[in-house]
């Protein structure tokens, strides 16, 4: 290996544990706190719960995700509306496609739901260590909160200025965080060696034994061992598959030796409220406060790293159709990844400030929480069996479908959170379903109601009117979703009003199924004064419209675009006319030049 090599293969996992590992990573400060208020820390119970988390850790992050997922990536990219992209090209149509289709809408909104409650409970619980600071003890809970909710305040508050130059000290921070859960757990260790026979199965197989059915909905709670493991699988198109799996296998040993020494630090102390905070300070009184500022920044980071996901996410439904056009801000000159979506932001913080205030403790927070990841993974693993069945990789379904089985059962043994607060989860992620199932529809209703023409029908008009002469001097570009067909502001523009111009060049976008590429295609002589230009671009890249025009010598005079007036008395299209009328329309989210446009209104019946 070359010293460039060794430099970008570390280079690779320090960002790594910076942008994706976040989540998880912070998951060793409240798990075994909350599943032990559920529990009693007898010598079974804790050797059962460390053997729980090791599989759980092992089955649903590594195998489901590193292993299975990562390998269902197109040109890099990853997460549902990818595996979406994947099943619309193995079926073309039918029954599969329509139920993949659903699936990934659910997916999606679940995590996006999820992007909620995690920055809610990592950072309140990294700040509800400061109790165990001398003279702290009595800070009021409402404190706490305040202090969390500043924290996430300011996050959002930085989130329009980029993340670009603030990641190059997010990995060496997680660095020196994950360093610091390994060696305080193998302190831990050092006195209870024998902790490390957990691994076995035949514990889990004990503890079920003796808690019967509360052992099950202990796994409720289990399972927040392994909340972020989907960011593995989501963030593959910011770094690629290879550093995001070497970094894993690190960040797994010193997750799973932390949680060790926190269980042999439990059975000599059960009374303890905090385990991570309690062992850290019998270790070591000097070095608790450095080490509480230390988790406290490494879920600010966490936090971050499910903002920049949130984004990707929406911009991905963006672009693919399934959301409305928000207003994007691209945040970094070379990595296309960073943008920035004012309207996300703030809502996200809003409801993120809310969930603090309203769960006020981690331990009520963590009672709403794992419901969402876990019906995320069952659906990825549903997809990932959909897509294995049509490839060469068949044998990999019965491994998926036994993945399949053990998230159902993690999935199911939420149920009991419904009433205690994970219904929050529900209504969090109902938001952005409710968008796209209406957002998608909408738009398909829509281009039935405005009926538009077909080419043929429209160049018998079009080369009469043209032949008339009487064409004004310059260069119109019209927009439109495809040339077959053309929509009706151009009818109203061209045939209706006689605005015609000596060079008509009708505009198409159409946004391909690989995240990257940009092809440009001008079809000269479609008739006499009019061209077609094609950008074909992939959905997550990012256009720069008026340089296209510039390259193929369209010098435009003016911009005709389509605005549609909806009237309507159905509360669903109401609902969708509301979204149009709040979000940017077409042209202002390519940001082309605004002296130069003319919307063309045309009122339509849904």
């Amino acid at each position: 290996m070359t010293g460039k090599q060794q430099e970008s293969f570390w280079g690779g996992i320090v960002k790594a544990l910076g942008l994706v590992f976040g989540d998880i990573g912070t998951s060793p400060i409240y798990t075994l706190t909350v599943v032990f208020t559920m529990t009693k820390p007898t010598v079974t119970n804790v050797y059962g719960i460390l053997c729980l988390v090791f599989w759980t850790m092992t089955i649903l992050v590594t195998a489901e995700y590193a292993w299975l997922a990562m390998s269902l990536g197109k040109k890099g990219q990853g997460g549902e509306i990818v595996l979406r992209e994947i099943i619309i090209k193995l079926f073309r149509k039918g029954r599969v496609l329509a139920f993949a289709g659903f699936l990934s809408f659910l997916g999606v909104s679940l995590l996006l739901g999820d992007g909620v409650i995690t920055p809610a409970i990592s950072i309140l619980s990294a700040v509800e260590g400061l109790l165990l600071i001398p003279g702290l003890e009595t800070t009021r809970q409402g404190v706490l909160v305040a202090i969390a909710a500043l924290i996430a305040i300011t996050l959002f508050f930085f989130q329009s200025r980029g993340t670009d130059r603030m990641a190059g000290i997010f990995g060496p921070v997680m660095v020196v965080y994950f360093l610091a859960l390994l060696v305080s757990g193998l302190v831990s260790i050092s006195g209870t060696p024998g902790i490390v026979r957990a691994i076995n199965p035949i514990y889990a197989i004990d503890f079920f034994r003796e808690n019967g059915i509360a052992g099950y909905f202990v796994l409720s709670e289990v399972i927040l061992c392994a909340t972020g493991g989907e960011a593995l699988y989501a963030d593959m198109g910011h770094l690629g598959k290879k550093p995001i799996i070497r970094a894993w296998y690190f960040v797994f040993a010193a997750l799973y030796l932390n949680y060790l020494g926190q269980g042999a630090f439990l059975l000599h102390h059960p009374d303890t409220k905090n385990i991570l905070f309690g062992m850290i300070q019998e270790q070591s009184g000097m070095l608790y406060i450095p080490f509480l500022i230390l988790t406290i920044m490494a879920t600010i980071i966490a936090s971050q790293a499910i903002i920049s996901g949130v984004f990707s996410i929406v911009y991905q439904g963006i672009t693919t159709r399934l959301m409305p056009l928000f207003k994007v801000e691209y945040t970094s000159t070379h990595i296309q990844s960073q943008i920035y979506i004012g309207a996300v932001n703030w809502t996200l913080m809003c409801a993120v400030i809310f969930i603090m205030f309203f769960f006020q403790k981690s331990g009520n927070l963590a009672a709403a929480y794992g419901m969402a990841v876990t019906g995320s993974m069952t659906i990825t693993a549903i997809m990932m069996i959909i897509v294995f069945s049509k490839t060469t990789k068949k044998w990999k379904v019965p491994i998926v479908a036994g993945i399949l089985a053990i998230d159902l059962i993690y999935f199911t043994s939420t149920f009991p959170k419904f009433v205690h607060g994970a219904y929050w989860s529900i209504i969090l992620a109902s938001i952005p379903f409710i968008t796209i199932l209406v957002w998608t529809n909408g738009q398909r209703a829509l281009y039935r109601a405005l009926r538009p023409l077909d080419l043929d029908t429209f160049m018998l008009s079009y080369e009469q009117i043209y032949a008339k002469g009487k064409n004004i001097p310059g260069t119109a570009l019209f927009f439109l979703k495809a040339l077959e067909v053309i929509p009706p502001y151009i009818v109203h523009c061209m045939i209706r009003s006689n605005i015609i111009y000596e060079r008509n060049i009708l505009i198409s976008i159409v946004r391909t199924d690989e995240p990257f590429g940009n092809i440009c295609r001008l079809k000269k002589d479609v008739g006499t004064g009019l061209e077609f230009f094609e950008i074909s671009a992939g959905y997550m890249t990012v256009l720069d419209i008026e340089k296209q025009l510039k390259d193929h010598g369209i010098q435009e005079k003016v911009i005709f675009y389509g605005i549609e007036d909806i009237e309507t008395r159905n509360p669903i299209w109401k609902l969708f006319a509301l979204f149009k009328k709040l979000t940017p329309n077409f042209v202002q989210f390519n940001k082309l030049p605004a002296t130069k446009l003319q919307g063309v209104m045309t009122r339509v019946e849904m």
